[in-house]
């Protein structure tokens, strides 16, 4: 096996998270996307296919692929088996969900292993506020497949706001033990491309408050290394995960992670965008592997703590 590559912080690059559409079928309120990328300029399944290749060479052993909607593109069986037939350790995807009932199956045959997805609330008011859609039971559904098709773990992400869903936690818990899935809580995450400067006002809420409750009430905690020194909390037979990025040394300590915007250029760091490496114009005009494994180590060359006292 290819050694892994570590950047001028001696963190390890373990995986890549390929981002290929930024087209989505829902349009949440927090996110500033809303599908404006026209299909045309999305990476098609052998650049995607190349890309991949390039990045097992230089070591990474983890694939992710994301969007906007990534289930929105027709081809999405086809790049997953692409990737698989590669070898990596591990294939996930990340999906709000609503076509999960559909492409679960196809997708757990093309070596899919595991999946996430978006979902914020079990209430039908409060997902229809926050998503403009009414696929909130396509969502259900599509979790509930996913299990059955056997993709392992399936985890549902919830970020979590403040006046909005914070109240919801536990029912979500709930709802996830009984499917037999994991639930992710995120906090709301204060970047550069956040839509308005008054949003991360409005919505912040601090899931400290929820990791104390955790705590008096967990069976057993474990911390997972190499994910940002993140905790599970295991409590009535459920489990939860706990996602707090802001202002923490520890998310950027422990980063492993490479990026792919959907116009194929290379992402060091997940809040910020002055430091891209173009993959795929390169790529288009002929580049030898020779000088895209090269643009990826200039990427990982270029990442540096985002938070400071690393």
């Amino acid at each position: 096996m290819t050694d892994l590559k570590t950047d001028n912080f001696q963190r390890p690059i373990i995986s890549l998270r390929i981002s290929i559409t930024n087209r989505c079928n829902i349009r949440c309120f927090y996110c500033h996307h809303d599908g404006i990328i026209p299909q045309e300029y999305e990476m098609t399944p052998p650049e995607i296919e190349r890309i991949s290749i390039i990045a097992k060479n230089i070591g990474i052993r983890k694939i992710r692929l994301s969007g906007g909607e990534p289930l929105i593109r027709d081809d999405i069986v086809d790049i997953v088996k692409k990737i698989s037939s590669l070898g990596f350790q591990d294939v996930s995807l990340t999906t709000n969900g609503t076509l999960l009932e559909k492409y679960a199956l196809p997708l757990k045959n093309a070596g899919l292993n595991r999946v996430n997805v978006s979902f914020d609330t079990l209430k039908p008011e409060t997902y229809r506020f926050i998503t403009k859609s009414n696929y909130l039971e396509h969502v259900q559904k599509g979790i509930e497949k996913a299990v059955e098709v056997g993709l392992y773990p399936v985890k549902v992400n919830m970020v979590v706001m403040k006046g909005l869903n914070h109240q919801e936690i536990w029912d979500m818990f709930q709802f996830c033990k009984e499917k037999g899935v994991i639930l992710q809580i995120i906090e709301l995450l204060e970047a550069e491309s956040c839509p308005d400067s008054d949003f991360f006002d409005d919505y912040h809420y601090d899931i400290g408050i929820i990791e104390e409750e955790l705590r008096e009430k967990a069976t057993d905690i474990k911390t997972r290394a190499f994910m940002q020194d993140r905790k599970k909390y295991f409590l009535e037979g459920g489990e939860i995960e706990v996602v707090r990025p802001m202002d923490n040394t520890e998310f950027c300590k422990n980063c492993t992670r490479l990026r792919i915007t959907p116009d194929g250029k290379l992402k060091p760091c997940l809040l910020r965008n002055d430091n891209l490496v173009d993959l795929i114009e390169p790529m288009r005009h002929g580049a030898s592997d020779e000088k895209l494994e090269k643009l990826f180590l200039e990427a990982i060359k270029n990442r540096e703590p985002y938070y400071g006292g690393c």
